[in-house]
């Protein structure tokens, strides 16, 4: 596979390529220093620039990351596949108009987004994880985000460190980034629209409990007041719990078709309390649902149907 640079080809400065990547700029420095995978041009003996070649060395080393190679691994395939040649000096660039680029389809922006997180994510680069997470979150929306970004994600590096000790602290690292970053797209309502609070928790033998979060945030974007637990309280908690706050509504959320006993709705359901009731998640049965509970399969619907089951719709 080739690796020269014609002299008149584009070139990009560290921060572009960064960007362009999903890393922090640190993070290709270091790539540089310890490997030999930075840029083989520079401008007039100042600053040096990142040709096509160098930035494809870079993309396949990427992939190898993803495909689970060590860093070192990824670099020397990158630099097998496309060896470097002699950096040679090449004339400033003059300003050109920038081409509009055509709008990209509705899957290649998570799925671009998605190929980035993970990146940054087995580099082990904190700031670029949240510098990720916190752009998904403003250009996609909380729960577009969370579905074609973050989810596949987490899900991808789980399986991958299922069982095995190193590696995993990649998955904890970015859940803890995935927490931080839902909290702070959570807004605070001074006046929500709801007069009672929705209720969303985890089935008490339920430990998935970061999409909560998202639906907690993205009830909070259209003014829906919603009371939080994170951590998933025994059936006699959650029963308290629900008398005392008297909501409008309780969210259940369940992943594993293990962790999803519908006998928690009788729990939580005696006396006198008239909250509507919802099963959330894929690891409900909806054959065993009690005839009160609603059963909201994903987290899209789950938003959708208590902002107009506690207040008519959006406004």
């Amino acid at each position: 596979m080739g690796s020269g640079s014609s002299e008149g080809e584009p070139t990009l400065p560290v921060a572009s390529v960064a960007r362009r990547l999903g890393v922090a700029p640190s993070t290709l420095r270091t790539w540089d220093r310890r490997y030999g995978l930075g840029p083989s041009r520079h401008t007039d003996g100042r600053h040096r620039r990142y040709g096509s070649s160098d930035i494809g060395r870079l993309e396949l080393m990427q992939r190898a990351l993803l495909r689970g190679a060590s860093t070192a691994e990824a670099a020397r395939y990158a630099l097998e596949q496309m060896p470097r040649v002699e950096a040679v000096p090449v004339p400033p660039e003059p300003a050109a108009a920038a081409t509009p680029s055509p709008a990209p389809d509705d899957g290649e922006v998570p799925s671009r987004l998605a190929r980035r997180l993970s990146t940054a994510a087995l580099a082990m680069d904190v700031g670029a994880v949240q510098r990720m997470l916190a752009d998904a979150i403003d250009e996609l929306g909380v729960l577009p985000a969370w579905s074609g970004v973050v989810d596949p994600v987490l899900m991808a590096l789980g399986a991958r460190w299922r069982g095995v000790h190193a590696g995993a602290e990649v998955e904890y690292m970015l859940a803890e980034c995935v927490y931080a970053a839902l909290v702070r797209a959570t807004p605070v309502l001074d006046q929500p629209r709801n007069q009672r609070p929705v209720l969303l928790a985890c089935v008490p033998e339920e430990r998935d409990t970061m999409p909560l979060y998202a639906l907690s945030a993205s009830l909070a974007g259209r003014r829906v007041g919603a009371h939080l637990f994170g951590t998933p309280l025994p059936p006699e908690v959650l029963a308290v719990t629900v008398r005392r706050s008297a909501p409008a509504a309780v969210v259940l959320w369940a992943r594993r078709r293990a962790a999803a006993d519908p006998r928690v709705f009788a729990r939580i359901s005696r006396g006198r309390q008239r909250s509507r009731l919802f099963a959330c998640g894929p690891g409900w049965d909806p054959v065993s649902l009690p005839v009160k509970v609603e059963l909201l399969p994903d987290l899209s619907i789950a938003a959708d149907r208590v902002e107009h089951v506690l207040v008519g719709g959006p406004r």
